[in-house]
């Protein structure tokens, strides 16, 4: 296991080991048959052929050069004696990629004897716009907010086509507690694998990715089937066919962890420079995108929150207008039934005041008539303090009539 330092800035250095040098490869050209006379190592070296080896035919050192039609160019060039016929032309030698120039050379009486052919690597240009085109749509879908497993899942698959040798990439997701990991993205490793890691500790040993994110810093296992950090997890990377395993921390700006980004070989393997650059380049990425995916989450969460709070309120307002309604109802009603006993009261005043309690019912009450009660139907009558008092527990509605006595004041102070 071997940590390295990790800056998040990529500057222009960091990518350089993506894109190697650009190598120029040089030929000299006799006669119509195109005899290499004199030429570079990295020429040879492009075109798979022993070096210093003058005198051969260049259709015969590199017969693929007719296919891609550079031969008929020379030809073109060589017939037309005119320097200013030279052209830039594309060619694809083993893995890489140039840019041919063709120039007549000319004898001491101006005949053309042969030609220059000089041609510049354009290999890592062509990484160079593939890498860039593939972060633009990366950021693309970022800025449209594209979900953010599809944007995980591209990455990985761009970082798997990109890497100079095989590699199978996996994205971890941090919990809010930052204490555990979870699936994000690995699109090449098996699902039994992601599914077993899925919500691991972080935490130090607890393989590359959980020291990588409790550290906050890269860690290195470059043989799997030794290092001690991979114990638990041995037999899984065995039957996952993993050697060696890479991770990444992904740092938000402020320094909380959001995830790791990881990269794995099937073999033991000492990462490369361009590994690193990668690493640097996409750990970035994939914190933009998961911080952008945090934001939108808060936003959601705020908004749902203020839908819900408004939901209450208008609950709330509705809810007191139904009960100003209601107590409203209540006060007419209880003015109506004010205003109903008063007329009963009035009613009923000028009735004689019998000498004795007309509340006694059948058994009769031989008490003094001392109170008067009505009710809201007119009804009313004399009675004494205590049958009174029953008739005002019993009976709904009833109401000392008494103005004489005070109303309530006569009950109180019987």
């Amino acid at each position: 296991m071997t940590p390295v330092s990790s800056d998040r800035s990529a500057t222009a250095e960091d990518l350089r080991p993506l894109f190697g040098e650009s190598s120029v490869v040089f030929a000299s050209l006799a006669g119509p048959e195109h005899l290499v006379t004199t030429a570079n190592p990295a020429f040879f070296a492009a075109i798979g052929a022993r070096p210093g080896v003058p005198g051969a035919r260049l259709a015969d050192l590199a017969p693929e050069l007719a296919d891609q039609g550079l031969i008929t160019r020379l030809d073109q060039v060589f017939r037309a004696a005119d320097p200013d016929t030279g052209r830039y032309a594309r060619v694809v030698l083993g893995e890489a990629s140039f840019d041919f120039t063709y120039e007549p050379r000319r004898d001491a009486g101006g005949e053309v004897t042969g030609l220059h052919l000089i041609g510049v690597e354009t290999t890592q240009v062509e990484h160079a716009q593939r890498l860039m085109a593939e972060h633009r749509a990366l950021l693309e879908q970022i800025a449209r907010q594209a979900p953010l497993p599809e944007v995980l899942d591209g990455m990985a698959r761009c970082i798997e086509n990109l890497a100079p040798q095989e590699v199978l990439v996996s994205v971890l997701l941090a919990d809010p507690d930052g204490r555990h990991l979870r699936h994000g993205a690995a699109p090449s490793l098996p699902d039994f694998y992601n599914e077993a890691i899925d919500g691991i500790a972080t935490g130090d040993g607890v393989g590359s990715c959980g020291t990588a994110a409790h550290r906050r810093e890269p860690v290195i296992v470059t043989d799997i089937a030794t290092d001690p950090f991979w114990a638990d997890f041995r037999d899984l990377a065995g039957r996952a066919g993993l050697g060696a395993c890479w991770s990444t921390p992904i740092l938000a700006r402020d320094g909380g962890l959001l995830g790791t980004f990881a990269m794995y070989h099937r073999a033991p393997r000492v990462p490369q420079d361009a590994d690193f650059a990668l690493a640097r380049v996409f750990a970035d990425t994939a914190a933009l995108a998961i911080e952008r995916h945090h934001i939108e989450q808060a936003k959601a969460a705020a908004e749902a929150r203020a839908r819900t709070a408004h939901d209450e309120l208008a609950e709330a307002v509705r809810a007191e207008r139904e009960l100003r309604a209601e107590a409203e109802q209540r006060a007419t009603a209880a003015a109506e039934l004010a205003t109903q006993m008063r007329a009963a009261a009035a009613a009923q005043s000028a009735v004689p005041h019998p000498e004795r309690c007309q509340l006694g019912g059948a058994a009769r009450c031989a008490e003094p008539a001392e109170i008067k009660v009505a009710d809201s139907w007119g009804d009313a009558a004399w009675g004494c303090a205590a049958h009174v008092e029953e008739a005002i527990i019993n009976v709904r509605s009833v109401f000392i009539a008494s103005e004489a006595l005070g109303g309530l004041a006569a009950y109180v102070n019987r």
